[in-house]
């Protein structure tokens, strides 16, 4: 039996977090949200993450200093980046950084889902997109 894939939720938004974190969790994922970038980075220094979701633009640290701090500490943590202030450019330089992928807001949870599904796969996981949940 394979452990829950552990995520980190990042977003200044509150209803991101409200509206996502169930969506994670029916796919069997352990979920813990922050809307506060610098109560997330704490955490990250606690505990290592299989996966990171972070919107760019926030208070404090924003998405991209996130992403940084994430790959110094765990390399093999698959970086998510989500914004709604979406321009190639800044895509690009999420991506250069090491983002696993990109997702411009507003998108819908499955969208979201298929990404995850992704990046279990690409740290071996076999979770499951399952379209009823």
């Amino acid at each position: 039996m394979s452990k829950l894939l552990e995520i980190l939720l990042l977003d200044d938004e509150s209803i991101v977090g409200k509206r996502l974190k169930p969506v994670l969790e029916k796919m069997g994922c352990s979920v813990e949200v922050f809307q506060d970038s610098e109560l997330a980075i704490s955490r990250i220094a606690e505990k290592e993450f299989d996966i990171v979701v972070t919107d760019i633009y926030m208070d404090g640290k924003d998405g991209m200093q996130v992403l940084d701090l994430v790959h110094e500490r765990s390399p093999r943590t698959k970086i998510i980046m989500i914004t709604g202030h979406a321009m190639i450019s800044l895509a690009r330089e999420a991506m250069e950084k090491g983002a696993f992928d990109f997702i411009a807001k507003p998108f819908k949870p499955d969208d979201l889902r298929a990404v995850i599904v992704k990046a279990a796969r690409a740290l071996g996981s076999q979770i499951q997109l399952n379209p009823r949940q």
